[in-house]
């Protein structure tokens, strides 16, 4: 037995431990990669477990890829052209698996290998790349073309990709945007609402939105400032929402989670006590809720600053705000800090043109409480 065969038998028998591993190396390397569900991970290594198999055994056999093998990647590329997966990141995935593969016959082979031996599999990996590379273009691109004709669906892809981070690059995202005329904001606001959010006109401004199982998902083309309340941004009585303005395309997933959070699980008096029926909670309401349940993405220095950033160099209106949630009313207040009662409904109202928070209505009481609570020292 050759050591190539006795190497290629020994990545054969051991395929349990070589394929995460080279699924995990893909994860590590390709961001894309990290949102995939369990099913789509599991899809991953079946392919990474038949690649890695095939091209060993013409490794073994001193072959090439075959015209079923090429079929085959063909109907891969196909698939992932289906499931929105941009071609950019599946041909990479392939390069970084080919890279990884490479080393670990490497490690195994050690010595026993020769230099004809590296060359002869240096060279196939890169004519299967070759190869692959345009059966798997072909079928993404006959796959592309059938569904550049129904542009919601591909819109609805698109808006799915962003929502779970699987868009590819910068330029590959700006790619499909250009295709499909959607322009993206540099600072994508996310809004989720529950209720018929698609007959608000808060809508009207929809870059890409979906309604699905009661939710609808919409990146808005202007988000605004979250604390304006502004009219075009109110939703009809029944609707609960949330918006959450992202820092950029590859920040959607964060602000999605987050609006998804508020808008389904804050309690009805974070509504109630909204200016007007239908108004929008945000990234503050969300960051509260997002504490409270030990979510992913709390953060509580990022709560502090949306919640408290206004009085940054207002240590009095902090002094204010600390001694009316310690009494509960102005006047209780003003006697604990030794101030006129009507100079701490000023400070009072001063703290809420600042923060867009009023301490005397519950829930705004509630956020500015926790707020202040995890605020880092000065």
């Amino acid at each position: 037995m050759s050591e190539r065969q006795r190497v290629e038998r020994t990545i054969r028998d051991d395929l349990d431990r070589v394929v995460p591993d080279v699924v995990a190396t893909i994860r590590d390397q390709i961001p894309a990669y990290r949102t995939l569900s369990a099913a789509q991970v599991e899809e991953v290594s079946a392919i990474a477990a038949w690649a890695t198999s095939r091209i060993l055994q013409l490794w073994v056999e001193g072959g090439e890829l075959e015209p079923a093998d090429v079929q085959r990647f063909r109907g891969i590329g196909a698939a992932r052209a289906l499931d929105g997966r941009p071609l950019p990141v599946i041909l990479r995935a392939y390069r970084v698996a080919g890279t990884r593969i490479t080393d670990l016959v490497a490690e195994l082979g050690g010595d026993r290998l020769s230099v004809e031996d590296a060359l002869a599999l240096a060279r196939l990996w890169m004519a299967s790349i070759d190869t692959l590379s345009e059966a798997l273009y072909a079928g993404h691109s006959a796959a592309s073309e059938r569904l550049s004709g129904d542009r919601e669906r591909a819109l609805a892809d698109l808006l799915d990709d962003l929502l779970t981070g699987r868009q590819a690059t910068r330029t590959a995202l700006q790619d499909r945007c250009r295709e499909l005329g959607v322009t993206l904001p540099a600072a994508p606001g996310v809004l989720v609402t529950t209720g018929p959010a698609s007959d608000g006109a808060v809508l009207a401004g929809a870059v890409l939105a979906r309604e699905r199982d009661g939710t609808t998902v919409a990146v808005l083309a202007e988000a605004g400032r979250a604390a304006d309340r502004a009219p075009e941004r109110t939703l009809p009585r029944t609707t609960r929402g949330c918006l959450v303005v992202a820092a950029d395309a590859g920040d959607v997933p964060r602000a999605h989670r987050l609006a998804e959070l508020a808008a389904t699980t804050a309690p009805g008096r974070a509504f109630a006590q909204r200016h007007r029926a239908g108004d929008l909670l945000d990234e503050t309401d969300a960051q509260v809720l997002a504490l409270l349940a030990a979510h992913r993405d709390a953060d509580p220095a990022r709560l502090a600053a949306l919640a408290l950033g206004g009085l940054a160099t207002q240590p009095h209106l902090l002094e204010g705000l600390d001694a009316f949630l310690a009494t509960g009313s102005a006047t209780a207040a003003g006697e604990l800090l030794g101030v006129h009662p009507q100079t701490m409904r000023h400070r009072i109202r001063r703290l809420v043109l600042l923060t867009g928070r009023d301490p005397r209505r519950p829930w705004d009481r509630f956020v500015l409480e926790v707020a202040r609570s995890v605020q880092p020292p000065a």
